[in-house]
């Protein structure tokens, strides 16, 4: 299985070791040759440095035989384009956005983007302990 992951901070680089764990080839995208570094002196995927809306360099990190690709960079509006360039441009079956903004995560999931939206997820579960819902498990 091939994953691409675009934005090596600290959910992109996390999910790129796990994946890689998991036994997938992974291929890493960042702006920053220094991101490379929350990877850990181990890693055995591709790293390349450029942005993620670079169709040359999507196709260098193998988009066009990705399995998914995961956007994990710190802008929404950069997030949302790649996303899309990747699931209408490449096809690619599996593409997974992060989303900070709640009111834009739910109306692009409307258009069918698969998206991961930690603050709506950290608004429920703060919202569920301070209600004292014991099921609620806070890290």
């Amino acid at each position: 299985m091939k994953a691409i992951v675009v934005g090596c901070g600290r959910v992109g680089a996390a999910l790129a070791t796990e994946l890689k764990s998991g036994g997938w080839d992974v291929a890493v995208i960042d702006e920053r040759e220094e991101a490379l570094g929350r990877l850990g002196e181990n890693w055995t995927g591709e790293f390349f440095v450029g942005h993620g809306m670079d169709v040359p360099l999507l196709k260098s990190a193998g988009i066009e035989a990705a399995d998914a690709v995961v956007v994990t960079t710190d802008g929404d509006n950069t997030n949302i384009l790649i996303a899309q360039v990747a699931q209408r441009k490449f096809n690619v079956s599996s593409v997974v956005v992060r989303l900070l903004d709640p009111r834009r995560a739910e109306f692009y999931r409307s258009l069918g983007l698969n998206v991961v939206c930690p603050t709506s997820s950290a608004i429920a579960g703060l919202k569920a302990a301070v209600l004292g819902d014991a099921a609620v498990e806070v890290a």
